[in-house]
């Protein structure tokens, strides 16, 4: 199971994350990788949670590279540098991504609340 399903599915998983309390809204994750597009699908309703493999319409749509959200949800990359730099794109609420990167973990080496999924050994 490669690091995006095992981020999405511990979403799920969880139920209700505290750090999404005051947000409500839909995210549509695009992973583009040549042809091929996988879509995840985030609703999040004041903290709770609920994952989805769909292509469907939702308030704030991301696209990027599986290879860039696996960097992403395991603290190697940083979302606001990768929206600046361009090698990811937001349409939609922005406010919903900023809220949702609350819950990517930082940088490995970092310590604090952004450590809620790590990544685990293969």
């Amino acid at each position: 199971m490669d690091t995006t399903t095992r981020f999405f599915e511990d979403l799920d998983r969880r139920g209700f994350e505290p750090l999404l309390a005051k947000t409500s809204g839909t995210l549509r994750f695009d992973l583009h990788e040549g042809p091929q597009t996988t879509h995840w699908l985030l609703e999040i309703d004041r903290g709770n949670l609920r994952v989805r493999q769909e292509d469907q319409e939702a308030d704030t749509v991301v696209g990027t590279e599986p290879r860039l959200f696996g960097e992403l949800v395991t603290g190697e990359e940083n979302t606001i540098a990768a929206l600046l730099r361009g090698d990811m794109t937001v349409s939609g609420d922005l406010r919903l991504v900023l809220q949702i990167e609350r819950i990517f973990p930082g940088p490995p080496d970092s310590r604090g609340p952004h450590h809620s999924f790590q990544r685990r050994a293969a």
